[in-house]
């Protein structure tokens, strides 16, 4: 992410809401805000709907460096923690959507 972004914009990562990863692995909100294993795609939906221009880039995530990863850079609204609990929310209700569909 360029440095002109600093402050605007921040990095998710998908372990920061997945509820499956504990804090010391990454995850940074609640557990009970997370999401069971969110994939970028669903991340990238839901920072659509909430107007956060989401960017996905390839990169590692740094704790586990070994593994090829994608994140995602959204618009901050508020603190990074409040953006990130509320792409968690969309996130949940985007799901429900996608079951009531399947259902119907």
């Amino acid at each position: 992410m360029s440095r002109e972004y600093r402050g605007r914009r921040i990095v998710v990562w998908p372990v920061y809401i997945d509820s499956t990863a504990s804090r010391g692995e990454g995850r940074k909100i609640p557990l009970r805000d997370a999401v069971r294993k969110p994939r970028v795609e669903e991340i990238v939906e839901a920072a659509r709907r909430l107007g956060l221009n989401p960017e996905v880039e390839e990169a590692r995530y740094p704790r586990s460096w070994w593994e090829n990863t994608r994140r995602v850079i959204v618009d901050k609204m508020g603190s990074k923690l409040s953006t990130l609990k509320a792409l968690a929310a969309e996130l949940r209700k985007l799901r429900e959507e996608k079951r009531r569909l399947r259902q119907a």
